[in-house]
């Protein structure tokens, strides 16, 4: 059985973003008239947004739905817990 010290070796970062940073998220769904305020909602919910930091951009087809907010994020676990409450609702089908 391995040492636990040598499979999570401590010189090792948990994640190669240095916080705080500029991070876009883009989140896609379904075409809905809601799709851009329910997905800005929930990233309000965790950081200060400006109106400025929302494009969406329908597909081709007209079918789905992107959206991108860009926002400064502040933690690994402040994005953990955006990601973990966009990816609960079932009108998210990624986010990225």
């Amino acid at each position: 059985m391995p040492d636990p010290d040598e499979t999570n070796p401590p010189d090792i970062p948990e994640t190669i973003l240095e916080f705080p940073c500029i991070f876009p998220l883009k989140v896609m769904g379904h075409a809905a008239d809601d799709f851009e305020d329910f997905v800005v909602g929930i990233v309000h919910t965790h950081a200060p947004l400006s109106a400025r930091t929302v494009i969406s951009r329908a597909s081709s087809g007209g079918k789905y739905l992107s959206v991108t907010v860009t926002f400064v994020a502040e933690s690994k676990a402040q994005l953990d817990a955006i990601y973990l409450e966009l990816s609960q609702h079932k009108r998210v089908l990624m986010a990225l």
